[in-house]
């Protein structure tokens, strides 16, 4: 069984979506709380990359 952990930016409210990720075999897999039938997976390095790109801003454009 997949165990999720809730965004630590998540409220705990009903009515808080969030981001979720769960990492086991050697993949890494998000969803949204909201749709979680929707799972999108990445190789650890690919999330690192994620991650430190939206550390640096580099998404930044995207707004």
């Amino acid at each position: 069984m997949t165990e999720w952990q809730k965004s630590s930016f998540s409220g705990n409210g009903p009515d808080n979506n969030c981001v979720e990720v769960a990492a086991e075999s050697g993949v890494v897999s998000l969803r949204e709380s909201d749709a979680p039938g929707v799972v999108v997976t990445a190789t650890p390095c690919a999330f690192g990359a994620l991650i430190r790109g939206i550390k640096e801003g580099e998404f930044g454009h995207l707004r």
